[in-house]
């Protein structure tokens, strides 16, 4: 993965697969650059200057797993990428040193996937003749996102068509399996190019750790440390505060709703570029509290307390978020964009709105089961029990059972 983070979901993806792989008994690294949530954790210089073009470190001082930082920089064409230097030789190097017969690379739009084709593809034809022995898995879990002109600007696009047209046939030549985080992401990639046979469904999958003790753990200051009133059921908004997850929609729908005393809106993130909008707009909404990035506790105290989730987005691959709320009993309003459509069933384990901008059709779903807590409690049971297919532990040892029979 192109750098580790504390909260963006593609990252956590990554190392969860680490961890777990890990707690299944096999060795397992996270291969990734110098920077975490985009600030240098390891001096560039000192990778650049190291013979092997990577450090490694059997517990990261900021992931906690093993971890291989390579030589890395920030790109300036496409903008804010991530690249890895010389990374096919470096991925030798680690391949030798570290015994490596699968890979798996995340993501698009930067180098790593297509130089982790062209390694695998060489290390195939060191095979074929007889140079080396042994047999290399290779997998590519996108997290993808259709570059659509209502969530990106002309030139964004440009990028990621460019990448999606250059790189996935190399990609999909060397991949024994096409990772995707929903069966709808599975037909995208078949229409780009990737066999029907490659496509796997990995939905990215939420930590058993992270949820292990929602049930159990105690959010009784929760309402008390943000001002929250005892008798109001909270609607949960929970992600960053950017314009791709459309926080402010949900601002819109509790402006609607401000003259029931019965519901409160917690807005609850890390501020992005939407945040000083989400600011304005709230500011006057006695329903509305912005609480700005929880601490990992007051995350599961929010879970625990809310009544409903609500997420807005423009564009979503899947929603790990979600899948938290719903293991803890928690259903879903959703815009219905993308890999929702497949997280939350509609009248299952939540409620699908007219996309994005259905401000209208969200509020009339809050009320909906606020007036009707017998079908948000049926709701919650299908929540808990869909969310409860989809840990970590679980989607891992199915994948590495597939990986195990490519390798074989």
């Amino acid at each position: 993965m192109y750098q580790t983070s504390g909260s963006k979901g593609q990252e956590l993806v990554a190392q969860r697969m680490v961890k777990w792989f890990l707690r299944l008994g096999y060795e397992a690294y996270l291969i990734t650059s110098v920077y975490h949530d985009g600030n240098e954790v390891v001096r560039r210089r000192t990778v650049e200057t190291s013979l092997e073009g990577y450090v490694f470190q059997e517990k990261d001082s900021v992931i906690g797993l093993p971890t291989i930082r390579v030589d890395s920089y920030m790109a300036k064409w496409p903008p804010r990428r991530i690249m890895f230097k010389n990374f096919v030789d470096v991925l030798r190097r680690i391949g030798e040193d570290f015994s490596i017969n699968s890979l798996i690379t995340h993501s698009t739009l930067w180098n790593g996937p297509e130089d982790a084709a062209k390694y695998v593809m060489w290390r195939r034809m060191l095979t074929t003749f007889g140079l080396e022995s042994g047999n290399i898995f290779y997998g590519h879990m996108s997290h993808y996102q259709p570059p659509d002109p209502n969530r990106y600007d002309v030139v964004e696009r440009t990028y990621r068509l460019t990448w999606n047209h250059m790189a996935f046939p190399e990609i999909f030549k060397a991949a024994n399996l096409v990772l995707c985080v929903t069966p709808l992401e599975g037909e995208e990639m078949v229409r780009m190019g990737a066999r029907p046979e490659q496509i796997y469904v990995f939905p990215g999958g939420i930590d058993d750790d992270e949820v292990a003790d929602l049930g159990a753990v105690d959010s009784s200051d929760f309402r008390v440390k943000y001002r929250i009133p005892d008798d109001a059921k909270i609607v949960a908004y929970l992600g960053t505060v950017e314009e791709r997850k459309n926080p402010l929609a949900v601002v819109r729908v509790a402006s609607m709703l401000r003259h029931r005393r019965d519901v409160h809106f917690v807005i609850a993130g890390k501020p992005g570029d939407q945040w000083d909008e989400v600011v304005r707009e709230s500011r006057g909404l006695s329903n509305v509290t912005l609480t700005g990035e929880l601490s990992v506790e007051d995350k599961k105290k929010l879970i625990k307390e809310a009544y409903v989730n609500i997420i807005m987005s423009k564009m979503e691959a899947l929603g790990l978020t979600q899948l938290e709320f719903m293991y803890g009993g928690v259903p879903v309003i959703t815009s219905a964009v993308y890999g929702q459509r497949w997280v939350v069933r509609d009248g299952v384990d939540g409620i699908h709105v007219n996309g994005p901008d259905d401000i209208e059709g969200a509020a009339k779903a809050v009320e909906k089961l606020l007036d009707n807590p017998d079908e948000r409690d049926r709701m919650s049971r299908n929540a808990r029990e869909r969310a409860s297919q989809l840990l970590m532990s679980k989607i891992v040892k199915e994948l590495a059972v597939k990986i195990e029979e490519h390798l074989r």
